[in-house]
């Protein structure tokens, strides 16, 4: 792996993002009503627009920005009444910390690629078995074999892809008892993080994302699990237990965006399920909210298994990158 002197290269690009749009914001280079596009974000942050999509998710779980009738997101708390203003984001000067712009804008690493290849890879298993070829994803990414290399190993030691006998990188497939593991670990471990997380969670921000829930449409179940990540379990002071859980919710995360990609209309009944987790978070009865978070995930275990049948009768492969072969 390439190593840096900059701290912050270490960060996921999402949160270097984030971080970015919600300062600019704060101080009120970004006007209310601009309309933020993730590709002009994505070119002048040099980076994929997938880390671009987690960031403006984030922003809109804090009420920073929010949906309206047209692309994008307005910044603004949502019930603004402003009208969107579609100006190009590099006309507003935003302000990046040296250190920040120097960890978004390494060129010619993995870091630069690497959350965009994660997604796609995440996404194909959904619809079995794929080949990674390393030549291919070298064309289409416009890197070199090193670097192609470098974002393989990373997906490897996040449990991504592995090697088969004949050494060839291979990406799932995502089977039922791989899906009832990943949520089962998560009943195990994320609850226990809630706890150790408890004296460090930001309660206001909590309580303000449960009021939001029902009031704004908008506020999707991909933002709210950011919320409660961000919010409330990457709090805990235990770092290899906290990107464990990342790592473990990875999938997870690629699943459910690929089926709601194909139409699957949202849970209301997830999303009032979040409203009284974050509830109890917020009203500070650690204990109850950790064991209904227990409760929660298995719940969501079994919708989502009965979710991945579909994907049986579904042909979506014509959408998934050129470098992944089907096997």
């Amino acid at each position: 792996m390439i190593r840096t002197a900059n701290p912050l290269a270490q960060e996921p690009r999402y949160e270097l993002i984030t971080q970015v749009l919600r300062e600019n914001i704060a101080e009120g280079r970004l006007p209310p009503g601009l309309v933020l596009l993730e590709g002009p974000i994505a070119a002048l942050m040099q980076t994929s627009r997938a880390p671009v999509q987690s960031a403006l998710r984030r922003l809109q779980a804090e009420g920073l920005i929010h949906r309206f009738e047209g692309r994008g997101f307005l910044v603004g708390p949502p019930g603004a009444e402003v009208a969107p203003l579609r100006r190009d984001i590099r006309d507003f000067a935003l302000e990046i910390p040296a250190a920040v712009d120097d960890a978004l804008q390494v060129r010619g690493t993995w870091r630069h690629v690497y959350d965009q290849v994660e997604e796609e890879v995440a996404t194909c298993q959904v619809f079995g078995e794929y080949r990674i070829v390393e030549t291919e994803l070298a064309d289409y990414l416009g890197v070199s074999r090193t670097v192609v290399r470098d974002v393989l190993a990373r997906l490897q030691e996040r449990g991504l892809i592995q090697k088969n006998p004949s050494s060839h990188w291979i990406a799932g497939p995502l089977t039922a008892r791989t899906l009832r593991e990943k949520f089962e670990l998560r009943a195990i471990v994320e609850p226990a993080a809630l706890r150790l997380a408890a004296p460090h969670i930001r309660y206001a921000a909590v309580e303000a994302i449960r009021n939001r829930i029902g009031a704004d449409p908008d506020l999707t179940w991909e933002a709210l699990e950011d919320a409660l990540m961000d919010e409330c379990i990457a709090q805990a002071p235990n770092t290899t237990l906290v990107e464990m859980i990342r790592n473990n919710r990875l999938l997870l995360s690629a699943v459910n965006r690929a089926l709601t990609g194909l139409g699957l209309p949202p849970d209301d009944i997830a999303l009032d399920q979040y409203r009284t987790l974050f509830h109890l978070i917020a009203r500070h009865p650690i204990d109850s909210a950790a064991e209904y978070l227990r409760d929660h995930l298995h719940i969501m275990a079994r919708k989502n298994l009965a979710r991945m049948k579909i994907v049986a009768v579904i042909s979506e492969t014509r959408k998934l990158a050129p470098y992944l072969t089907p096997q």
